[in-house]
């Protein structure tokens, strides 16, 4: 029997299963929590679907020529479908994430979890990267800073921070490259004082938050005991004058 008679060669429900476990296996014996693993493979899940959704959204070509009847009704069916496909991505990272908004106990966001801290702290490093050689931010302090950070935002808002902080640095490379010149690694400036965060690759998403929700990260900053200090001269480095 050749492929053709056999069709499409897709992963049946069982053998996307056995991937899945298979791979929270593998996390499992790399010493990551069963709750961490769950959160990455079902963030992974809830992306593609929401990937296919955008990319069959901005593509939906009617096939043939066979009349404005025929065109009317294949683009609605197709609507129904891709509305379908949104639905099950909604649910996928509902379930990973809870309904926008949730709070905890007390009213206050979710603590950003290690996994939470983790992801961002992968997706400030390349973007920092690229306006310095490196960071010098003690490890333990840049996951406290990223856990404020994070503390400004709902888990949902907390599983896309990282097209979030692409989109930040995109629209004001030229800014954080003045910024970085006169005040980060490469500068006169030492780690101590003031100025340490700019020798982190946390600053990028201190001040993404600076700039799109100034008060609730003090709050949280605040909250965490983190110097004062640190978070003024960010904000004096962003603002000195061109």
């Amino acid at each position: 029997m050749s492929a053709a008679d056999e069709g499409r060669q897709w992963p049946d429900e069982v053998s996307v299963d056995n991937a899945r476990t298979t791979l929270l296996q593998l996390l499992a014996r790399a010493g990551i929590p069963a709750g961490d693993a769950w959160q990455l493979v079902g963030l992974l899940e809830a992306g593609a679907l929401a990937l296919a959704h955008e990319e069959l959204s901005g593509g939906l070509t009617v096939p043939g020529d066979k009349g404005e009847a025929y065109e009317s009704g294949w683009l609605d069916g197709a609507g129904s479908l891709l509305d379908g496909l949104g639905a099950v991505a909604e649910r996928t990272l509902v379930r990973v994430v809870g309904e926008d908004g949730q709070q905890g106990p007390a009213g206050e966001r979710p603590r950003a979890g290690r996994m939470e801290v983790a992801r961002a702290r992968v997706a400030v490093t390349p973007l920092y990267l690229s306006f310095t050689a490196g960071s010098e931010l003690d490890p333990e302090v840049t996951d406290e800073v990223l856990a404020a950070v994070l503390g400004t935002m709902t888990r949902r808002r907390r599983a896309g921070y990282a097209g979030r902080l692409t989109e930040f640095v995109a629209a004001h490379r030229a800014r954080l490259e003045r910024m970085f010149a006169a005040y980060g690694p490469d500068s006169s400036i030492t780690v101590h004082g003031r100025y340490s965060l700019l020798h982190s690759a946390t600053s990028i998403a201190v001040l993404e938050r600076l700039v799109a929700a100034p008060q609730e990260l003090r709050k949280e900053w605040d909250a965490a005991a983190l110097p004062p200090a640190w978070l003024d001269g960010l904000t004096t480095a962003w603002n000195a004058p061109a």
